[in-house]
């Protein structure tokens, strides 16, 4: 709240939507010059998240709409920077992904292998490109122009997924709009407080992240397995005194780790984390089953909420969609 409310360049509104808090979120809002409002009571069948958004986009009055998280920290000029950026690309959808703030081993380790996997499957340079299929999204920074939101119906058009950032970019990019997508320190993040917390999130969203989760799950864990036989395996060799296998062990270690740290470095995290991140390959492994799994269920939970089958998403309802498409004008 702090980094939005003193925000230079143009002018703008913020809006606070309460999501039905049981914590001081609500009497801590209202300490701020803003805008508080609660969410609607949330429909059959619709993504929290996507209800909440989808509250604040009917009482927002800006040309642009920056949707951001609660646990998202900005730079003085973030929106400006952002706004300058959408129009000198002449993009309809500007999306950043985070600076992350990790703590502790277990996050180290496990987000540089989550964020590396989605630099790969979800290329910037490719979700730009409008000739490319590929479409991606951080929730966390959104900004996108009123018109394009409303054309494609906005959150009530994704509100049955879980996975409504990269659904919308979806949306936006199949209907002729222009992506805007990378890396930016105009707002950082501790996406999670407690090793649960993080299971649970990450949880919800992995299996929808990737076309194929329980084989790049095996791959990752066969990665893992595959270095430290190697390692163990020259190591072995030196204690015989088998010089030639020793080299040779070696040399394929290096260079499984050389890809490995070739595809980490994708993510932008610190040297230590960087390091740690080998340990994050079983990690992510089974949080990747665990995630798949859950969602072959039917069943996932999140922040106090199960969702069951949620599925890719359609329109939620014809009416909601029109709403949206006439609340423009």
């Amino acid at each position: 709240m702090r980094s939005l409310v003193g925000q230079a360049g143009p002018a703008y509104e913020v809006i606070v939507v309460d999501d039905h808090s049981t914590d001081g979120t609500r009497a801590i809002a209202e300490t701020f010059p803003v805008k508080l409002i609660g969410a609607d009571e949330l429909p059959p069948g619709w993504n929290g998240k996507c209800n909440a958004a989808w509250s604040g986009a009917k009482a927002a009055k800006g040309k642009w709409l920056l949707f951001t998280d609660a646990d998202t920290r900005h730079a003085p000029d973030s929106i400006a920077r952002g706004l300058q950026e959408a129009q000198e690309a002449s993009a309809d959808m500007l999306s950043y992904s985070p600076k992350q703030e990790v703590r502790g081993f277990a996050e180290r380790a496990l987000m540089p292998v989550i964020f590396a996997e989605l630099a790969t499957t979800y290329p910037p340079k490719e979700v730009c490109d409008p000739k490319s299929p590929v479409a991606a999204a951080n929730g966390q920074y959104m900004l996108i122009r009123r018109e394009a939101y409303d054309a494609v119906g906005g959150h009530a058009a994704v509100a049955t997924t879980l996975l409504e950032d990269v659904e919308l970019a979806k949306r936006l990019k199949q209907a002729g709009f222009a992506l805007r997508f990378g890396m930016s320190d105009a707002v950082s993040t501790r996406m999670y407080l407690s090793f649960p917390q993080m299971w649970e999130g990450w949880s919800k969203n992995l299996a929808l992240l990737f076309p194929n989760p329980r084989r790049l799950a095996i791959w990752r864990a066969l990665e893992f397995v595959v270095i430290l036989a190697m390692l163990a395996f020259a190591i072995v060799s030196l204690i015989k005194g088998d010089m030639i296998t020793f080299f040779v062990a070696v040399a394929v270690t290096v260079q499984w780790l050389y890809l490995f740290g070739k595809r980490i470095a994708r993510a932008h995290f610190d040297g230590l984390s960087n390091t740690l991140a080998f340990f994050g390959l079983p990690l992510f492994a089974v949080l990747l089953l665990n995630s798949s799994i859950s969602h072959e269920k039917g069943t996932v939970r999140w922040k106090g909420r199960e969702y069951s089958g949620m599925r890719e998403a359609q329109p939620a309802d014809e009416a909601a969609v029109a709403a949206g498409n006439t609340s423009a004008h």
